[in-house]
């Protein structure tokens, strides 16, 4: 017997949006955009300031690893609903798109106070990525004694290769579902996250920082594009644009001249950026302190709930309840990232030609976004492209002089 259900995200920006530039991405669609001066179009001082940017070393010899991230995309969105299974009451957490770490303390404090009203404090979080650690945290702090049981811990967790920026609409549901609750619940839970993601700025290992991104178009390329004849159902895109505009910084188009990109149409932009590596280690750091334990348990089937002793249990296994759960509702949506030795002196980012660029301080990510958001739909093969990730290292290389041999 379900004892409460709710089973809708809808989502907004994506993250081809949010890779790309908000700005640009509104732009080719003809839609102005406010400045950092507060007027539409207009170019800030900051931007009139000649762009002083230090070249990335990128060269495919300098790739460490080539990663690939199965996102967990539901149409409906994320499944947030309470579940009698046998004896035990189960918070199902999952599902979330690209938007797992961006969302994750909203959510979390969703789920968490679901499972607080089933009258326990004993609570068993299954699953150990973005989603799991932050509810085990929000259940902490509302008093409950957590203990997380998972298959895999970071960094082997789904959620340690994603791409690691802010993008809480991010593939998070179809425009269908997005209803008029969804969205009010929807901006809820994304202010609960950015506040949450404030709160961790300047801490040592820096697990979130603020980053100048810049996208990059050639003069023929930046020309408007006639619609498609695309008839496949839309993502709900631009949830934080209608909902929360004001949430982060309107980008600017850099004048020719102040860029180091030639004649090439530039548009400056500021978003989050999680480095991952670091990031985990103080949400388990965090969850220990607080007196949590974790147990590595493997569950096949949600008969395999039973032996666990408590009575409620909050289910953020992500794209692996698609077989524990039999939830065929889950999508695979394949990312690969082609991870690369980072520089002291580069901090900021870039999106040219298909291919952005995230300057990760725990290795710099390059990546492949694709001509929309329905790039790697369906797809859930994990065996890397190396071919592709020396795309996405050379397209971003392209932009820069060679490098000086010396």
């Amino acid at each position: 017997m379900a004892v409460e259900r709710w089973d809708g995200l809808a989502g907004g920006m994506g993250r081809r949006t949010v890779l790309m530039g908000a700005g640009a991405a509104l732009a080719l669609a003809g839609c102005a955009v406010k400045g950092e001066d507060g007027r539409h179009g207009g170019i800030s001082e900051a931007a009139r300031s000649p762009l002083m940017l230090t070249p990335i070393r990128a060269t495919p010899d300098r790739i460490t690893r080539v990663t690939v991230c199965t996102r967990p995309f539901r149409p409906q969105g994320p499944r947030l609903e309470v579940e009698r299974i046998g004896q035990k009451l189960v918070v199902h957490h999952y599902g979330h798109g690209g938007s797992g770490w961006s969302l994750s303390w909203g959510t979390g404090l969703v789920a968490t106070e679901r499972a607080m009203a089933l009258g326990e404090r004993d609570i068993a979080v299954i699953g150990c990525g973005a989603i799991g650690l932050t509810t085990a945290l929000q259940l902490q702090r509302a008093g409950a004694k957590v203990t997380i049981y998972a298959k895999d811990l970071p960094p082997d967790t789904r959620s340690s290769l994603a791409t690691g920026v802010w993008s809480p609409d991010s593939r998070i549901c179809l425009e269908q579902y997005a209803t008029p609750e969804f969205k009010a619940l929807w901006a809820r839970m994304c202010q609960t996250s950015f506040q949450a993601y404030q709160s961790l700025l300047g801490l040592p290992g820096t697990p979130i920082e603020w980053v100048d991104n810049y996208n990059v178009a050639d003069p023929a390329s930046h020309e408007r594009q006639e619609e498609g004849t695309d008839t496949r159902p839309p993502f709900a895109d631009s949830l934080q644009h209608d909902l929360l505009p004001t949430l982060t910084p309107h980008p600017v188009e850099v004048p020719a001249g102040l860029h180091p990109f030639g004649r090439r149409v530039v548009r400056r932009g500021t978003n989050m950026v999680f480095n991952i590596s670091s990031y985990a280690r103080l949400l388990l750091d965090d969850f220990h302190a607080n007196g949590g334990r974790i147990e590595v348990q493997e569950f096949h089937t949600p008969a395999d709930f039973a032996r666990l002793p408590q009575k409620v249990l909050v289910n953020c296994t992500g794209y692996g309840a698609r077989a524990l759960m039999g939830d065929t509702s889950i999508v695979p949506v394949r990312g690969q990232l082609a991870r690369m030795i980072p520089q002291d002196d580069v901090h900021y980012g870039l999106y040219y030609n298909g291919v952005s660029f995230v300057p990760r301080r725990d290795g710099f990510v390059f990546q492949v976004i694709g001509p929309d958001d329905y790039y790697g739909y369906g797809d859930d093969s994990v065996e890397p492209d190396r071919p592709l990730a020396e795309q996405a290292v050379r397209t971003i290389a392209s932009l820069f002089p060679p490098p000086a041999i010396g």
